[in-house]
């Protein structure tokens, strides 16, 4: 097999004078990244020897000198979403970039050694450009090995900043658009394409590596490969996002959210399909209930008792609630809202009603004290008051009564009559409830009740006196 040797002219034209040895680096990374997905080798490996040079060494087909022309790689045109690179000019500028900061390059491949140096360009002698200086190999190796003198352990630290497989970022989903990771505490979220960061993001959330690419994006990546727009990836972010469907990433979307009140969100909240997305599928894989701040002002009571049932309650802006009333979660089932829940805790009464034949002497004294603290306040006649021995079912309740408005009655825990105090003082908070329709711990109820202990208190002392 003839092998081919000589001087081959880079005709660097333009160099680009804002790379540093780190972004000629990260180009030699994604080459090597990009032929082991292409040909399904072995990881690269990246290691510093023993006369400290750097080596980025893959197990693929080897390097050609043919791969030092500047023309679109077909082969990887064909196959965007596995690939890092396209142009076929992260190369040649590596090359240029590590020339002009002192640092040696030499890549052994089965098929040639690869060296570079300035020359008199061909047909102008007057002139020295960079070449490559093409020799025969020495040894048959696998795949290429590229071997860089001189540049610094900062400089590679630098370089797989770049590749989301060399970060700390913690992988929380993968969804068919693109993956989710955890930003690293005191470190700014990035976004990745294909594994390679394109852009940093100060206020996101969550990283994302896009592994699902559009044309878009794609015409976005510039030879730089840095400073792609927030325009050309936002709307892959959303989708992958909306394709989320753990409970961890909604979770933590869901926390942000209750922060909006402050302004204090991260950017991916301010988007309306996120919020509602997260949502639903909190509301799918965990007891909560949604409320906006309004309704919890409103629904203090109620929210405290499902608190104690075991449900989360949610903080959501107003602009989202129509959107989440109408829709079901990701599982298909009824979104619990504030309305949801007070149905569901009605329901949840199931009473055992308590005859007075059933009371022990001590409870039928007891029970018999409502008869004057009717007389005192003129309990409504249309209103029945009765005993059960349980009122709900939920393992751990406290409910000692409740007004049910519908029926006209209020139920007491049988529990109540072994007490006196507790009893009126029971019996006080739920005829409360049938002068007004507002809600425990409310403003407008608390006066009710001040105006019930009051005219009781009065009229104990005026007896009393």
């Amino acid at each position: 097999m003839s092998v081919t040797t000589g001087k081959f002219d880079l005709n660097m034209e333009e160099v680009l004078e804002a790379w540093g040895p780190s972004d000629a680096l990260r180009e030699i990374i994604a080459n090597a990244l990009d032929e082991a997905s292409l040909t399904g080798t072995t990881e690269p490996d990246l290691y510093e020897d023993d006369e400290g040079r750097w080596h980025v060494r893959d197990y693929g087909r080897g390097l050609q000198y043919e791969h030092f022309t500047q023309s679109e790689n077909e082969e990887k045109l064909a196959k965007p979403d596995e690939v890092i690179g396209k142009f076929g000019v992260g190369l040649k500028d590596a090359i240029a970039t590590f020339h002009r900061h002192g640092i040696d390059v030499t890549i052994h491949s089965a098929h040639n050694i690869f060296t570079v140096e300035e020359a008199p360009k061909h047909g102008f002698e007057e002139i020295e450009t960079l070449h490559v200086d093409i020799q025969a190999p020495e040894e048959d190796i696998e795949g290429t090995d590229v071997v860089l003198a001189g540049i610094s352990e900062e400089s590679v630290k630098a370089a797989k900043e770049n590749f989301i497989r060399y970060t700390d970022g913690e992988l929380l989903e993968s969804t068919r658009f693109g993956d989710v990771y955890r930003v690293p505490e005191g470190e700014s979220a990035s976004v990745y394409v294909t594994g390679l960061r394109v852009a940093t993001e100060e206020n996101f959330l969550f990283s994302y590596d896009i592994t699902a690419t559009t044309k878009k994006i794609r015409d976005a990546l510039n030879r730089e490969r840095s400073n792609v727009g927030r325009t050309a990836y936002t709307s892959r972010v959303k989708q992958i996002l909306q394709a989320c469907e753990s409970g961890e990433v909604a979770q933590r979307l869901v926390d942000d959210l209750q922060r909006f009140t402050s302004g204090e969100t991260h950017d991916e909240l301010g988007w309306k399909p996120i919020q509602v997305h997260a949502v639903k599928v909190l509301n799918a894989k965990k007891d909560v209930v949604l409320a906006t701040t309004d309704e919890q002002a409103r629904h203090r009571d109620l929210l405290d008792h499902a608190e104690n049932d075991g449900y989360q309650v949610v903080t959501i802006p107003d602009r989202i609630q129509p959107d989440v009333e109408s829709e079901t979660d990701t599982d298909g089932n009824e979104i619990r809202g504030v309305d949801l829940y007070s149905t569901e805790y009605e329901e949840s009464f199931s009473f055992e009603f308590v005859d007075e034949d059933s009371m022990t002497d001590q409870e039928l004294a007891v029970w018999e004290l409502r008869e004057p603290v009717f007389d005192i306040i003129s309990c409504p006649p249309d209103y029945s008051v009765r005993v059960s021995e349980t009122l709900r079912a939920t393992d751990g309740d406290n409910t000692m009564g409740v007004h049910q408005p519908a029926e006209k009655q209020i139920v007491l825990r049988r529990s109540v009559l072994d007490d006196p105090e507790e009893f009126i003082g029971t019996l006080l908070h739920e005829l409360a409830h049938t002068r007004t329709p507002f809600p425990d711990q409310t403003r407008e109820f608390e006066r009710v009740l001040s105006d019930f202990l009051g005219t009781v208190g009065y009229e104990a002392v005026h007896r009393t006196n």
